[in-house]
């Protein structure tokens, strides 16, 4: 492993351009992960690392883990701990950081469609809300994400960290809007979550077999156009004083609710 020590290295800028930058993500076709356990995560589900970048201290605290991910990359670096955190986006940084390769997973629709549950989200921008949706889908056999093209960028450092490696194995899929997509797959029951006091309490629905609960922006909910192109109306009935539920947290209910 060679050890860089300059934050001029071409690689640590590009590194630092990928951390910040979704169009430049978009353009190499690479994003990154940081952490050992996000990183090995990637490495476990087969994806193409481009770059690993380690401190000492890491590389004599989990030498076989890091070796490994370095066996399977395309070039590996050492970098003082100064240099890390240039390139880290945590608070507490671990020492371990990958460059890893766009994952070819944003597959046609109709070829991981199986008649199973589904979750379609239209303009989330919090790449935080966007991991947590990720990883509770992951965990509760959510079949697949689907998510408007007006979402954060997947690959933002924060949707990857946040989702604890479900997005290296959760199929997901681009739409340009969730009225086009629901009247393509007119097979697939769909429910737009809102509140609305005319909307089915979520406790009182059986969810079809095939079938989409779609989840809308945070501060404006879903689109008049998403919500008329829905078969269903639903809503989380709520005994607080609160008026609704941020993204994340109604996704998860809703994920509870529809594979239960």
């Amino acid at each position: 492993m060679l050890t860089l020590s300059s934050k001029d290295n071409i690689n640590i800028k590009n590194t630092v351009k990928l951390l910040n930058n979704a169009k430049f993500r978009r353009k190499t076709g690479l994003f990154v992960a940081e952490g050992l356990r996000v990183c090995y995560d990637a490495f476990l589900s087969g994806a193409d690392i481009d770059t690993v970048f380690a401190t000492q201290g890491a590389l004599d605290k989990h030498p076989e883990k890091i070796g490994e991910l370095c066996e399977k990359s395309d070039r590996a670096f050492i970098v003082t701990n100064d240099i890390f955190s240039h390139i880290s986006d945590t608070q507490t940084p671990q020492g371990v950081l990958c460059v890893i390769k766009t994952l070819d997973k944003v597959t046609e629709f109709d070829k991981i469609k199986n008649g199973g549950k589904f979750i379609a989200l239209e303009n989330i921008q919090d790449p935080n809300n966007l991991g947590t949706v990720l990883r509770t889908a992951e965990a509760f056999g959510v079949s697949a994400v689907v998510m408007t093209s007006d979402c954060c960028d997947i690959y933002n450092p924060k949707v990857v960290r946040g989702s604890m490696g479900a997005v290296f194995r959760l199929p997901f899929y681009t739409v340009s809007g969730i009225a086009q997509f629901l009247s393509e797959n007119p097979d697939l029951t769909s429910y737009a979550a809102v509140v609305d006091k005319d909307a089915e309490p979520i406790t009182n629905i059986s969810f079809a077999k095939s079938s989409v609960a779609v989840i809308g922006n945070e501060g404006n909910g879903l689109t008049e156009s998403a919500v008329n192109a829905c078969n269903h109306k639903i809503t989380i009935p709520m005994g607080g004083k609160a008026e609704s539920l941020n993204a994340s947290a109604a996704a998860s209910i809703i994920i509870w609710e529809m594979v239960k």
